[in-house]
């Protein structure tokens, strides 16, 4: 062997030993808790269990699923938020958290620094659906009659601050209209008026008007995503008569502020895979959405970019949830 090959074997090994050295080894808990800060039986607690089954397997530990309803999503949210840093607690939520945090009055967590994002797992956007009595049939037909009545076409919601209700005051704002918002207290007795067509038209996800929908009392027109929705390939966006409009629905998976970065990436790395499995994208497609495969960085992005966004619109609106 030649001096200078057994010169460079030398300083190549010297390099490999010394990265081994300075790398930080990736501390998984034994046991992780996924708090879920709604009901059994929902949608997102039942892929929050489909997740744990898979990332127990893939990190060789045990990982639970807690139902931790009420208080607007603040309960689950608070107690990872104030709970173990070595990532054995995180949250598994849906955009309700995000929304209710820009639209409440007193909010116990600030859910940009208290939490850290780990993966978005799944996206879809609101449907816009009519009472199939209404002579709207798509999403011209739609924008028209808003224009041509102001403040007297109905637009329900699941409540006040409601993510349907934000929806309705953003493209109010970017399409120069006024719809009536009428404020339910959830989304199924909106959805229940709008099939008798008590009420016009509602925001809302696909589960919810499904069976009103198939029943024939319900139409859908158009859907919130800046693209053609892979789950609703026939219906057209929002976007394409109001330029620029876009909302989506999405899961996400948070850890306490203070977890290390090693942790953090390889939680993003096992869940962005196990959102790419079959389960969980059959999951997804029943609840109207699509899987998503984003880093660290851009997962954090895009949700403060989204609660800033549901921010400013509760401000200028004046809106709250208490």
């Amino acid at each position: 062997m030649s001096f200078f090959l057994r010169f460079f074997l030398l300083i190549s090994l010297n390099f490999i030993v010394y990265d081994i050295a300075r790398a930080q080894p990736v501390s998984i808990p034994p046991m992780m808790r996924i708090i879920v800060p709604f009901s059994p039986g929902a949608s997102t607690d039942i892929i929050a269990r489909a997740i744990a089954a898979q990332l127990s397997t893939r990190l060789g530990n045990s990982v639970i699923v807690e139902n931790r309803p009420g208080g607007s999503t603040f309960i689950g949210a608070l107690a990872v938020a104030k709970g173990p840093q070595d990532g054995s607690w995180l949250l598994f939520t849906s955009i309700s958290t995000l929304t209710a945090a820009a639209t409440s009055k007193a909010v116990p967590l600030d859910v940009v620094n208290d939490l850290m994002p780990i993966s978005i797992i799944g996206e879809g956007p609101l449907v816009l659906a009519v009472t199939a009595k209404s002579e709207i049939k798509n999403a011209v037909d739609f924008l028209s009659a808003a224009k041509a009545n102001p403040s007297k076409v109905t637009n329900g919601s699941g409540g006040v601050g409601t993510i349907q209700h934000l929806a309705a005051e953003l493209l109010n704002d970017m399409a120069k209209i006024q719809l009536n918002h009428i404020p339910y207290k959830g989304s199924a007795p909106g959805v229940i008026d709008l099939a008798s067509g008590t009420i016009e038209t509602m925001f809302a996800t696909s589960s919810t008007v499904a069976p009103q929908v198939k029943a024939g009392r319900v139409r859908l027109v158009a859907v919130t995503s800046m693209k053609p929705s892979l789950s609703f390939p026939n219906l057209p966006t929002i976007s394409s008569v109001v330029p620029g409009f876009e909302l989506s629905l999405y899961t996400v998976m948070f850890a306490p502020a203070g977890v290390s970065s090693a942790l953090l990436k390889r939680l993003n790395h096992e869940i962005n895979e196990i959102g790419k499995s079959k389960e969980i994208v059959e999951l997804m497609l029943a609840d109207g959405a699509t899987s998503v495969s984003l880093n660290n960085d851009e997962v954090s992005s895009r949700v403060k970019t989204s609660f800033m966004m549901y921010k400013k619109i509760a401000t200028e609106k004046n809106i709250t949830l208490d």
